[in-house]
């Protein structure tokens, strides 16, 4: 039985006019002849030597691909490439093994001969199809019936629908956006949970000045736990006057914290508690009971903060948390 693969021709499609000559190809021409290497773990450090492991999951994931296009792809298996200039997708069928033949197709030397069966433009395709050839990756297994419909297309049928309710098929497109969202919001944390404690409280007051407020971190020495001051005019002679305690560590605050910032407050304060590890069940009771406002930020929340004005955030604070804007299609 054939596999089916989706293989990318570079970044916006860059390769596409070499593809079309009979090849699919992918990058890492410095690994080499990709047969020299008998284990994936010889792969990965000659990978690691060349282009270093700065991130350890971009490693294990360019490996798992240069071996799949290496070993997995067989004779007879369906290529899919896409010319994002045309909007057309190219299927094809795998002609042979891997070989590795530098000045073909741009910088990729790791190639693949294909017959080019034909093009098939994006605007024929069923929704869900179009969702199933959105990965970015280099390459990556695709199904069946996503071939089915290809070749539907190019035999001038009209392609059985995938799916039998436009509602699925804008609930997945929610799932997918959710999921996006979803993980977007860890990814934020992550950066977060990496910053240096001083460089935590030079974020608070960033997000501070972002929502309004003339903010600045307390100098060092014996602050009674405020690291951050915040208020309308800079003075703390308008309200309201936030004193911000910020606890950047994994173990949660409990009931003595909240109560030792609480005793450091005054009448007319508003008493701001960040702490990376969350809170305890009695650290949030202690807050909720106390006579003078005070409001608990855990990571999740400040994150969310983070994001809700970042249009706003100061430079310092933006270099702190790099962030770009994603556009998503409304539905």
């Amino acid at each position: 039985m054939s596999n089916n693969w989706m293989i990318r021709a570079g970044r916006g499609g860059v390769y596409i006019e070499d593809f079309e000559k009979g090849y699919a190809a992918i990058g890492w021409s410095q690994l080499g002849d990709l047969t020299q290497y008998s284990t994936s773990a010889s792969l990965r450090q000659e990978y690691i030597e060349i282009y270093g492991n700065d991130k350890p999951s971009a490693t294990a994931n360019a490996v798992a691909m240069i071996l799949k296009f290496r070993d997995q792809i067989t004779a007879g298996d369906h290529i899919v490439t896409y010319n994002p200039e045309t909007r057309e997708y190219l299927l094809g069928i795998d002609q042979g093994e891997y070989q590795y033949q530098p000045d073909t197709v741009g910088d990729y030397a790791n190639l693949r001969k294909v017959e080019w069966l034909g093009k098939v433009s994006r605007d024929q395709l069923p929704q869900k199809a179009k969702n199933s050839l959105g990965s970015t990756l280099t390459l990556f297994s695709i199904s069946q019936e996503i071939i089915d419909v290809f070749t539907a297309v190019l035999e001038g049928k009209a392609p059985s629908p995938l799916v039998n309710d436009t509602d699925e098929v804008e609930t997945e497109v929610e799932q997918l956006k959710d999921e996006t969202v979803a993980q977007s919001h860890e990814l934020i944390k992550d950066k977060i949970v990496a910053l240096l404690p001083d460089e935590m409280e030079e974020l608070v007051a960033s997000i501070l000045r972002a929502m309004g407020y003339k903010a600045k971190v307390s100098p060092k020495g014996p602050d009674r736990g405020v690291d951050v001051i915040a208020s309308p005019d800079g003075l703390g002679l308008t309200q309201p006057r936030i004193k911000a305690e910020v606890k950047h560590r994994n173990g949660s605050m409990g009931a003595p914290a909240i109560r030792s910032f609480i005793g450091a407050l005054r009448e007319g304060d508003s008493g701001l508690f960040i702490s990376t590890g969350g809170f305890t069940r009695e650290a949030r009771y202690e807050a909720e009971r106390s006579s003078i406002q005070l409001t608990l930020v855990d990571l999740d929340d400040l994150a969310d903060l983070i994001v809700s004005h970042y249009e706003s955030i100061d430079l310092e604070g933006r270099a702190l948390v790099p962030l770009v804007r994603i556009y998503w299609p409304v539905s």
